[in-house]
This record gives structure tokens, C-alpha cells and sequence, in this order.
């Protein structure tokens, strides 16, 4: 039988999934998640995933006929097409895989627009995109806190109870509680343990929600388009008290898929298998259009400026103090925390 490929590339490795075309949606055949090393290309992990799922059809005696990868970024994209040496790699942009299978599953609004909110390692990245045409009417990417802020807030809270953990162990703890409501922290060093709940995990995350919900608020104001629904994508999402967190504060409609983390590898199978080959852009809204707008929504729109620095000061206020409390076990500093505008290109 003859097999598609789809992997996902991000800041902090990639995601692929090996199937047949026409079954995106069901258990895969085989899949993996390749990790970015520190210092490394993000090519490295998307053709390491690619070697790897290789080998799995390989071992099935199959045929992997199509072969897509998911960018967000055009730099990235850049490097993997620089990276692909015999490899036929169709490679594109993310947004579109994950409106591709959110339609295929019947998850995506007829008509309209969706916000695809990605909550992932690195970040956030918010695309408003039309549901018909497939274009972005705008985007927005934040650094202020992902899935690294909060693996940081979590250690710092446990040196607090004094319990030092890694990198890799704090990200453990924080995957667990979105299924379990407890976890125990065991400091390797002295044996110490800390308790830490869902309900603690929340308390540190609420400043990043209650940021991103402004950037909502300001992408809504800004476009003056009002979205059907919000779509939670990415690894951080699978925590079901940032989903209620969210959904209080933004009030839109939820669409959430089981696997948030793999919606674009998912999407790229569906891709893979309709062209084969050449790689696949979105396009974006004409710029300059004018939007009128009722004086009182300047008003909104400058208090959720004002609120998303306030925020993100408070944010970099508890990183300051964990650098002050305790340094992580891996000599490096934590990650400064800032607040970026996406690059230019088709995402900026």
C-alpha cells in the first residue's frame, strides 16, 4: 500500500506522522517526535524525523509516495528546502495544514474566519484567517510566555519549596498535569519533594492567558472582523485549565482537537497526498484597507495594549526572580523574555 509522510517543523524540533492519505484522523502507522538540539539547525530534527519514519515504511515493505513539511516561519522554510538534497519535500505553510485538516474532520466553519491560536514551546502565534479563501487577514507571534516560559515558572516555584529540577524533568511534570491533577517533585540531589497541582500550574500560567487574550481582543479591533471561533493548537493547549482559562476570557466559540500538537502534521498528510510536489504559500488580505471604527474602540484597543505590557513586565518580573533564587542544573541562564512582532514574509 502506498504511504504519505507529513511532518511539522518549529523552534523546538518537529513532529511527523506516517499514514495513508486518506485516514489522516485515525492512529497512525508510526510517528515521531524528534527534539531541537541546543545550538541546531531547524532542519536537523525534520529530516532526522524523516529518516526515522523511512526506516518504519522501509520495515512494511512500503512505498511513502508523498512527502510534506509544515512552516511557520520563512527562514526555517528556507533552510529545510536548502537541507533536502535528494529528498522530494513539498514544504507548507503551517496555517494552511491546520485549516486543511480541521475541514477534512469537519472541525472548521463553512464560512467566516477562525482564530488559529498555537500555543507551542517557543511561543504563541496567532493567525486570523478566512475559513473560505484560506487567507490570513493578520497575524500576531508573542515570546512573552510558551511551553519554555512556563517549564521555567514551574522550576521556580519548586526551588521556592526547595526542589531544583532540569529542563527536561519541569517539562515532565508540566505534559503530566494535563492528565493527572497531582504530581510529585523529587529533588535528585537531597530527595526533597514538592507537590504541585493543576490548580498551582494555572496560577503561573494565568498571566500568559490573560496576555494573549488581549492580543485576541487586538487582532479582533485591528481587522474588524469578528471570528466564528478560536481554534487551540499546540502542545501547551492539552492542559485543560488554560482551555477553561481561555475560553472565560475570550468568549468565543472552542474548537479543540484531541491532538492539538500533531493538527499540522495532520494536515500535511492531507497536503502530501493532493500535491506531490511544489511548495504551497497562503496568501494574505490586501493591506490598507480601511476599517471604521466607533471612537470607544480606540479606547478598548489602547487599554488591551496597555494591558499586554503590563503583563508582560510582571512576567519578566518572576523569570528576573528565579535568576536571582536559583540557576537551572544546565549552567544556563533562563530565557529572557520579550515581546516580538512576526518576521516579514507571508507570516509578517
Amino acid at each position: 500500500m502506498v504511504l504519505v509522510l507529513g511532518v511539522s517543523a518549529g523552534a523546538a524540533g518537529a513532529r511527523a506522522m506516517l499514514t495513508h492519505s486518506d485516514q489522516p484522523h485515525l492512529p497512525p502507522i508510526d510517528h515521531c517526535q524528534v527534539p531541537r538540539r541546543a545550538g541546531g539547525a531547524v532542519d536537523e530534527p525534520v529530516f532526522e524525523a524523516i529518516r526515522r519514519m523511512n526506516g518504519a515504511a522501509d520495515r512494511r515493505d512500503e512505498l511513502i509516495s508523498g512527502m510534506a513539511v509544515t512552516c511557520r516561519c520563512p527562514l526555517h522554510a528556507e533552510a529545510i528546502r536548502a537541507s533536502a538534497g535528494g529528498h522530494r519535500v513539498t514544504i507548507i505553510d503551517e496555517p494552511l495544514a491546520q485549516l486543511r485538516y480541521l475541514r477534512f474532520t469537519g472541525q472548521l466553519p463553512d464560512s467566516g474566519s477562525v482564530l488559529l491560536y498555537d500555543l507551542g514551546s517557543s511561543g504563541l502565534t496567532i493567525t486570523h484567517a478566512n475559513c473560505r479563501t484560506d487567507t490570513i487577514l493578520s497575524t500576531k507571534r508573542s515570546t512573552v510566555l510558551g511551553g519554555d516560559g512556563y517549564d521555567t515558572l514551574l522550576r521556580w516555584r519548586l526551588a521556592r519549596h526547595g526542589v531544583l529540577t532540569d529542563k527536561p524533568t519541569s517539562r515532565h511534570h508540566r505534559e503530566k498535569l494535563s492528565s493527572a491533577r497531582v504530581v510529585t517533585a523529587i529533588d535528585v540531589g537531597s530527595g526533597d519533594r514538592a507537590v504541585v497541582t493543576r490548580s498551582d500550574l494555572a496560577e503561573l500560567c494565568a498571566a500568559g492567558i490573560h496576555h494573549s487574550a488581549s492580543f485576541v481582543r487586538q487582532m479582533i479591533e485591528e481587522s474588524g472582523v469578528q471570528p466564528e471561533a478560536i481554534v487551540l493548537l499546540g502542545g501547551c493547549t492539552r492542559n485543560p485549565s488554560i482551555r477553561e482559562e481561555l475560553a472565560a476570557m475570550v468568549e468565543l466559540p472552542i474548537i479543540y482537537d484531541p491532538d492539538p500538537d500533531y493538527v499540522s502534521a495532520r494536515g500535511a498528510v492531507l497536503l502530501a497526498a493532493e500535491r506531490p510536489s511544489g511548495d504551497v504559500r497562503m496568501s494574505r488580505a490586501r493591506s490598507g484597507a480601511s476599517v471604521v471604527r466607533a471612537p470607544g474602540d480606540r479606547r478598548k484597543l489602547i487599554a488591551a495594549v496597555a494591558v499586554t505590557v503590563a503583563l508582560g513586565a510582571t512576567i519578566a518580573g518572576l523569570l528576573a526572580m528565579q535568576k536571582n533564587t536559583t540557576q537551572p542544573q544546565d549552567g544556563r541562564a533562563p530565557t529572557q523574555v520579550e515581546i516580538v512582532a512576526p518576521p516579514a514574509g507571508p507570516f509578517g
